[in-house]
């Protein structure tokens, strides 16, 4: 009898066809909002055309987008919390196609960048919302396992896919069509969410939103994303790196309220909890490696082998096909083992993929770069479903929506870190490795060069490939220190 009561028990909250049905509604704009990210990398030169902005406005349009997701998004966990989170994520919905639909005709540079601004709000109520949505439809730890191998593969690969679709519809359109393809997607999901997604709020619904934290949270992520990215693309300077050092300490007050708070905007308690806190640091550190690497191997293929951007753009999609086969596998074993040890098996694994890209050279058929492409995307994205996955699980359902922003939040700033600590070590590699008498532009940068003659070119092409290599050694260590950290910290931690 109690066998049987436990049985009704364990079916009761296992997700049926609803549920999983929902579940495929929620990819939709998470899908589009990745995407979004990187959709302007071909655009960009039409619309350069068509409104003629400068160059701080060209960097503004694909940049604001970016700034404003990553600020806004442990506010709008939050406020999902409270004001409920299909609620905030149909609002989302119909802000990204009224601003998907201001893009597509925007008749300014000013115009764009306000468009691409919304854009980045509607992205931050979307993307936690469809985090915190999952951790409610799936109370089942296996089938919520799944559910987050889905969303973690679907958000890697909306990034990768966007400069595809961006390269294919101007095959054919104008510039506004990569913008317009969001909007059926919006339509569908304000269609069909309603039917499919029950609201859900947390202990603090219904309470007075703390519009002080908000502030706070803004003015340090901002600051601090903003001035580690410029730092990576231009080295020091002194605007960026006080825009670090106030983000910080703004970020240090906002804590200190969050302590003080009955319902905090962060739940402190949670980020010391070693599974949440645990998986939030593997994750920073994974989404390091992967953004911070990712500007080289774009790069390389490009600039070194001489491809097109869209060609380029295809062929960096077949590390993918790794990533599509191991990351359910490593979600079926670690219902088997530890997930700790499966996840430092995938950062080890991703490790020497980076290792076997060190001794890459000008000679390297492009087959082998891909492959160990496809070695450190399949186990560094299986670990981190992994590590997202309990992270969420560690939440409580009250707290979802929270829990999901700062663990996204973590994400853009390890991509931030990322591309300044990776990109300095490939500075100066590649420095190192050019001619002393090559011109001034050409030791800087590989685009500095190649406009120049031929033996400066080559020159330079050589010392790039040294630079990817001294990044690859980079990002092989983090992975390192994330299988360290995941073997430490994580194990036996449900």
């Amino acid at each position: 009898m109690a066998l049987t009561e436990r049985s009704q028990d364990l079916s009761a909250v296992r997700a049926g066809r609803r549920e999983w049905t929902a579940l495929g509604v929620l990819m939709l704009p998470l899908l589009l909002v990745s995407m979004d990210v990187s959709v302007l990398y071909f655009a960009i030169p039409s619309i350069a055309a068509d409104l003629r902005p400068g160059a701080t406005q060209q960097l503004w349009i694909l940049d604001m987008y970016g700034f404003v997701l990553a600020g806004l998004l442990v506010t709008m966990g939050s406020l999902g919390d409270r004001v409920g989170r299909r609620k905030l994520l149909l609002f989302g919905a119909g802000l990204f196609g009224a601003a998907s639909l201001a893009a597509a005709y925007a008749h300014s540079p000013g115009a764009l960048i306000g468009a691409r601004a919304l854009l980045g709000v509607a992205g931050a109520c979307l993307m936690p919302s469809t985090l915190a949505l999952i951790r409610t439809l799936f109370q089942d730890p296996a089938q919520r396992a799944k559910a987050v191998t889905l969303w973690t593969t679907v958000m890697a690969s909306g990034i990768s896919l966007g400069p595809v679709v961006s390269g294919a519809l101007l095959e054919h359109f104008w510039w506004g069509a990569v913008f317009l393809i969001n909007l059926p997607a919006m339509a569908l999901l304000l269609v069909l969410a309603p039917v499919l997604l029950g609201e859900s709020k947390g202990e603090a619904g219904g309470s007075r939103f703390d519009v002080l934290s908000a502030g706070l949270s803004l003015a340090a992520l901002l600051p601090v994303i903003y001035g580690i990215k410029e730092l990576a693309k231009g080295g020091w300077a002194v605007g960026p790196g006080a825009g670090v050092v106030v983000g910080v300490l703004i970020g240090v007050v906002f804590v200190v309220r969050q302590m003080r708070l009955e319902h905090p905007m962060v739940d402190l308690r949670l980020v010391r909890t070693p599974a949440y806190g645990g998986s939030l640091v593997v994750n920073l550190l994974s989404m390091a490696a992967t953004v911070g690497f990712a500007v080289f191997l774009t790069q390389y293929l490009q600039s070194v082998l001489g491809q097109s951007p869209l060609e380029a753009a295809l062929w960096s999609l077949v590390p993918a096909a790794g990533v599509m086969v191991a990351a359910p596998l490593a979600a079926a074993l670690a219902q088997r083992v530890d997930r700790a040890y499966v996840m430092g098996g995938g950062f080890l694994v991703s490790a020497g993929g980076f290792a076997w890209l060190v001794v890459v050279d000008r000679a390297t058929p492009l087959w082998v770069v891909l492959v160990g492409s496809a070695v450190y995307a399949a186990g560094l994205v299986s670990a981190m479903t992994l590590a997202n996955e309990l992270a969420l699980g560690a939440a409580p359902p009250e707290r979802a929506g929270a829990a999901a922003a700062v663990l996204e939040a973590g994400s853009e700033l390890g991509g931030a870190l990322g591309m300044a600590v990776l990109g300095s070590i490939g500075a100066a590699v590649y420095t190192a490795a050019m001619p002393p008498s090559a011109p001034a532009a050409a030791r800087e940068t590989l685009g500095g060069a190649l406009g120049g003659a031929a033996g400066v070119v080559d020159a330079a092409r050589s010392a790039f490939v040294s630079a990817m290599s001294g990044a690859a050694v980079g990002a092989s260590l983090l992975m390192v220190l994330a299988a360290v950290l995941s073997l430490v910290v994580l194990r036996r931690r449900a």
